[in-house]
């Protein structure tokens, strides 16, 4: 299907990220554009705000009458985490509907474009989301489809005026194989989605085959250490070719001096914590010089970089009390989350929120969670979130819970949360996880700006 010929779209799973992101740029360029999803949010109500209808009723006739009967210029896109008896996605399939997953029409999009891709089992959206930034803030300029809310432009898409595209290219259902990239970054390659892959080395081969799609001229970086052929490697490390070197903590900022085979940058500035998110930079200034871009300029667009929502995102920071939220939700996302907070505030008492994401991915990885989770002071655990997925016989928090070597620790609902935090006035609180737990973040700000 040819994007000219495109004149109305609907998304069967509106409310993702990644779907949210396709609806505005379908929106921004003029088509009519409707979705349905099964929970109202703040990113639907947003999108609602911009004028895009949406349903939340899964039955055919809640559509309108423009998506009932089928037309050629209407195109269906939707999400492998609907369930395959949804009535709507069947109603487009009974239809004769031109249905199309994400990562396909990302590939429709790109198709013809300069396109940078960045996947990783972690690390991609922060990564995406840097490369853009500074591709639009030194004026070189992009569109980009992002897998979060950047706190610069309050979006997770960006509209450019020239021919390159930024994506977050995704390793679930292998979705990424539809992209055929001039620049690719891998950040990392750990187990992950395992109901999908069946194990590590499936997983890993995936990941060649997307290094693969790269184009004949194309350039792949990736994380020093991974097995990757013709790669070029990045890393906080002296043996990696574009590299992070010099790394301390000044204040509430990480500084750093970056390096490659024919250039250095001295002392730059960055506003994210963390070890990992000093790699995740020093592979968008990789790319940015490799584009051609200013060093100074390059310097100046890390140095204003305000992160992504639910990345890492201080939510109260009053002197008193510290309120971090993030989206952390795989062992190696949560200690590299951990080990950022400890490196800032050493001597405070950590507090964790933790909400599991995935039965499939709680049993597969129980042991490594624990061992995480173990090393902080207080831990307050939410049950499983299950998203796409039917329970799992004793796989649920008490399970992960009787791992955990931590004393303070206890399962408990979000109203008790709330409360708990309230009566108890914790100087350092973080939330992390990757389901429904972003419900809390508004209830707990409040409590704690009102203390």
């Amino acid at each position: 299907m040819e994007l000219s010929k495109i004149n109305r779209v609907f998304f069967v799973g509106i409310g993702g990220i990644g779907m949210s992101a396709l609806a505005r740029y379908f929106a921004k360029r003029g088509q009519v554009v409707c979705g349905y999803d099964k929970t109202r949010t703040r990113l639907t109500e947003t999108l609602e705000q911009e004028g895009i209808l949406i349903t939340y009723l899964d039955d055919d006739a809640s559509l309108p009458c423009a998506f009932l009967d089928h037309h050629e210029d209407t195109l269906v896109v939707y999400t492998p985490a609907i369930p395959k008896d949804s009535k709507i996605l069947n109603h487009f399939i009974d239809k004769g509907f031109s249905l199309k997953k994400r990562s396909e029409v990302l590939g429709i999009i790109s198709k013809g474009m300069f396109c940078i891709a960045v996947a990783g089992t972690h690390g991609k959206t922060t990564t995406s989301s840097i490369v853009a930034h500074i591709l639009k803030d030194t004026g070189y300029d992009c569109t980009a489809f992002l897998g979060g809310i950047t706190s610069n432009y309050n979006s997770n898409v960006l509209f450019g005026d020239n021919n390159v595209v930024v994506v977050e290219a995704d390793e679930y259902d292998r979705s990424f194989l539809t992209l055929h990239p001039d620049v690719a970054v891998v950040t990392s390659m750990d187990a992950d989605h395992l109901d999908i892959y069946g194990d590590k080395s499936h997983l890993e081969e995936s990941f060649r085959l997307f290094a693969g799609q790269l184009k004949a001229e194309g350039t792949l970086y990736a994380h020093e250490g991974l097995p990757l052929e013709n790669s070029i490697s990045y890393a906080a490390s002296p043996t990696a070719t574009a590299k992070a070197e010099n790394l301390r903590v000044e204040g509430s900022k990480f500084v750093f001096d970056y390096t490659d085979a024919t250039q250095s940058i001295k002392d730059i500035s960055l506003m994210l914590p963390g070890k990992h998110n000093v790699e995740n930079t020093t592979v968008a200034i990789a790319i940015a010089l490799q584009l051609g871009i200013d060093a100074e300029k390059v310097k100046q667009a890390v140095a204003n970089f305000k992160g992504v929502k639910r990345r890492f995102e201080y939510i109260v920071n009053n002197g008193s009390q510290i309120y971090i939220d993030d989206y952390a939700h795989h062992p190696e996302e949560l200690k590299a989350c951990f080990d950022a907070v400890r490196q800032l505030y050493p001597d405070k008492k950590l507090t964790v929120i933790f909400q599991p994401h995935l039965f499939t991915r709680t049993r597969d990885f129980a042991d490594e969670f624990a061992k995480v989770l173990s090393t902080a002071d207080e831990l307050l655990l939410l049950e499983i979130y299950p998203a796409r997925e039917l329970p799992i016989e004793g796989i649920n928090a008490q399970f992960l819970l009787d791992k955990i070597t931590l004393s303070d620790k206890k399962i408990c609902g979000k109203d008790y949360v709330v409360q708990h935090i309230k009566d108890t006035k914790p100087e350092l609180i973080l939330t992390v996880g990757a389901g429904d737990i972003d419900t809390i973040i508004e209830p707990l700000k409040n409590t704690l700006n009102n203390a």
